[in-house]
């Protein structure tokens, strides 16, 4: 009993393993082709579905593509329409891990080639880098999968002489509610509705169960995999929450179809009818799976706009935030979580540079409020990069690059706003204050023209304007300066506005020379582009 109860647990580490290797690996080879992808091939429901199916197959992870949806849908990259239309296309698409199981892991055994896959992938990656490294991950992963699944079935052959099932085999409602619960607690403990169907299709397979037990079990194990959307969700954004109730309801309306018709119609099949007379119970499991997920399509298919309404009713978003684009979701594919954290930065620069110019043209101060709002978004975005995984992807280091670049500027100007009172000081001086003038006219037409403008063309204007600004400054800076002594002395100032005036010449000066700097860095993305 000990040994069949470690070899079956052996095998599904090992399966889950490779599957984590795998998807993992192939999530970093795609970068910011996910982003490029969904983008481009959601522009209608069905492309959405299609678009969620396929890139399903590419990852192998239903949830991969739950959860880059989720982000996407935060950062505005796709509508919420859109991002259900995906989600359903990833339940059709997981269903391909019980087609390669019953093809190459049961029906071929390819586990005799297991091992040797593994040893060429950890070469790959020990002696490669890049998207050789990563594909030697992939294919120790993919190895690992059939060596699992190896293990699962002589397991499930020892399993089946000492655990007797046969009291589940009733027609009974009642039976296939337990094993439909059964279904969800493999799901459940697993993590991985692809574990709990490839334990199912090697029980299958090796007669411990039979063909009426096992679509039970698939129907549980397809609602058992909302449970890692659930988790996802809690504590993330109103997007987060609404994608995750998305997949429980279209996963919870399948399952009831398929226990009601699918599952009925395939016993028939398989006992009476011609059509899968001849075929094996595992390739019965797999078809099944796949028309589950079709089913569920068809019927949510044609009402698509009316469950995004009910969904957006049942979770209403009371409070939009711009941090809530920094989705800890988003975090398990980097290209998604760089793109976040670039908004979120950019965001909150363009309220710096906003409350500059307000600031020097009208004397307004900023309030402790929007100082400490601005402290709490950058605050939340280091914390998000703290949380970031490595990347290998050369896109992806490159993106962060950027961003760390953008949180060094931020702060540096962040600092400036600390002495914002010197931009009312600069007012009462004309020279001072026309050079403020010039400043805020050059930052407030970059500030009106990125909205609908060349990121490329306004950020080098941006960097021209002030880079010539902060030459003229420097080649005056002395003659400015006894222009404020002065000035000092002609209206019998104090020594302390005398010194107030001196060091509003000295922030602007910082602030131009910040800011001068943080266009460098925009163009330079904007040029890579």
């Amino acid at each position: 009993m000990l040994e069949v109860i470690t070899q079956l647990g052996g095998g599904i580490g090992l399966f889950l393993i490779g599957m984590i290797l795998m998807t993992d690996s192939l999530k970093e080879m795609a970068g910011e082709r996910l982003r490029i992808w969904l983008s481009r091939f959601t522009g209608s429901p069905l492309k959405a579905i299609l678009s969620g199916a396929g890139l399903t197959l590419l990852v192998q992870s239903s949830t991969a593509t739950t959860l880059a949806t989720i982000g996407f849908v935060s950062a505005g990259i796709l509508t919420f329409t859109q991002a259900i239309g995906v989600v359903i296309g990833a339940n059709i698409g997981t269903t391909s891990v019980g087609w390669m199981v019953a093809i190459l892991g049961v029906k071929f055994s390819i586990g005799s080639f297991a091992l040797p896959l593994v040893a060429f992938g950890a070469l790959c990656k020990l002696l490669g880098r890049g998207k050789l490294a990563l594909f030697g991950m992939s294919l120790a992963g993919f190895g690992l999968i059939f060596f699992g699944i190896q293990m699962l079935q002589v397991s499930m052959a020892g399993f089946s002489e000492l655990v007797d099932l046969s009291k589940f085999a009733s027609d009974s409602i009642g039976a296939q509610i337990v094993l439909i619960l059964i279904g969800i607690l493999m799901t459940v403990i697993l993590q991985s509705s692809s574990a709990a169907v490839t334990t199912t299709l090697a029980a299958l397979a090796s007669g411990a169960i039979d063909l009426p037990q096992a679509l039970g079990l698939v129907i549980g194990q397809n609602i058992g995999t909302v449970s890692t959307a659930i988790l996802a969700s809690v504590g993330a954004s109103v997007n987060a929450k609404r994608t995750a109730a998305v997949h429980v309801i279209f996963n919870l309306v399948s399952a009831v179809l398929a226990l009601l018709i699918l599952e009925p119609f395939f016993i028939w099949l398989a006992q009476e009818g011609r059509l899968m007379a001849d075929w094996a119970p595992v390739f019965i499991v797999a078809a099944f799976h796949t028309l589950f997920s079709l089913v569920g399509t068809l019927f949510f298919f044609p009402v698509i706009k009316q469950f995004e309404q009910l969904v957006m009713k049942l979770i209403p978003d009371s409070s939009p935030s711009i941090l809530a684009l920094l989705d800890k979701a988003n975090l398990s594919v980097p290209a998604l979580a760089i793109d976040a954290s670039s908004k979120v930065i950019h965001h909150n620069l363009i309220d710096i540079l906003g409350i500059l110019k307000r600031a020097v043209e009208e004397g307004v101060v900023p309030s402790n409020r929007q100082l400490q709002h601005i402290d709490e978004i950058l605050q939340g975005v280091q914390f998000y990069i703290e949380d970031m995984p490595t990347s290998e992807h050369p896109e992806d280091q490159k993106g962060l690059t950027f961003i760390l670049r953008l949180m060094v500027y931020s702060r540096v100007l962040r600092s400036d706003l600390s002495k914002i009172r010197f931009a009312t000081c600069i007012r009462n001086h004309a020279e001072l204050y026309q050079v403020g003038l010039d400043y805020s006219q050059i930052v407030g037409q970059y500030l009106e023209a990125i909205q609908e403008g060349d990121l490329m063309e306004e950020s080098s204007r941006l960097r021209t304007e002030l880079m010539h600004l902060k030459k003229w400054l420097d080649d005056e800076n002395t003659s400015v300066r006894e222009g404020v002594m002065q000035h000092a002395a002609i209206k019998h100032l104090s020594a302390a506005e005398r010194l107030d005036l001196l060091a509003a010449l000295r922030w602007l000066n910082r602030t131009i020379t910040h800011t001068q700097r943080l266009a460098n860095v925009l163009f330079e993305d904007a040029k890579q582009r």
